[in-house]
């Protein structure tokens, strides 16, 4: 599971109309998770379970769709994406739900994340 896209995310100021678009073109299906941000877990047809999240920016961030790769260390996948090149661009170490995770930018400037749930 380290080092593979395990999750993808939808970022929009408008989750009610990317909702509308994205269940529309590939069927998918929304639901609310416990988070304290709004934050709804997306499902595809054929998917076992959850394999992204829709988040809504409330216009705070651009719009953005990005994966996510699973490490096994979050602070070392920042530190090597440093090395290489890369910037951090935001990282959460420990957040409530148990997992650490970073917004990256590769040398070229495309936003991508890391993630380690405990």
């Amino acid at each position: 599971m380290d080092n593979t896209v395990t999750w993808f995310e939808v970022a929009t100021d408008d989750p009610e109309g990317a909702q509308t678009f994205y269940g529309g073109m590939f069927g998918w299906t929304f639901a609310r998770d416990d988070a304290p941000i709004d934050y709804r877990l997306i499902g595809y047809p054929g998917g076992a379970h959850p394999a992204g999240g829709l988040y809504n920016t409330k216009g705070e961030f651009p719009a953005h769709a990005i994966f996510h790769v699973h490490v096994a260390d979050v602070e070392e996948a920042c530190a090597k994406s440093e090395k290489l090149g890369g910037k951090v661009v935001t990282k959460v170490i420990g957040d409530a739900d148990g997992t650490d995770f970073a917004y990256l930018r590769d040398p070229s400037g495309s936003l991508f994340g890391v993630f380690h749930r405990r």
